[in-house]
């Protein structure tokens, strides 16, 4: 198998290359954390039947209550993967 570029070259094509917006940096940053809290409360969810019914009842409310940040991102995610058990 042959190599279609070297890695110098590769090298030489990244440095060319834009720096990724903040923005992207950032979100690339967050994400682990996040899913890790979202695995959380759903894992939790799961296993407390009483847990599951207060977040379908109202989930922005008691995130907030368990001292999770319930921003639009966190209620979205959530929400889907309640729906999707």
């Amino acid at each position: 198998m042959t190599r279609l570029y070297h890695e110098e070259r590769l090298g030489v094509l990244l440095r060319i290359l834009r720096p990724a917006p903040t923005g992207w940096v950032r979100a690339a940053q967050e994400l682990p954390a996040a899913r890790r809290q979202f695995d959380q409360i759903v894992a939790r969810a799961e296993a407390d039947a009483s847990f599951r019914a207060a977040l379908i009842a109202d989930l922005e409310q008691t995130l907030a209550a368990e001292g999770y940040e319930p921003d639009r991102q966190t209620l979205s995610e959530i929400r889907a993967r309640l729906d999707n058990d």
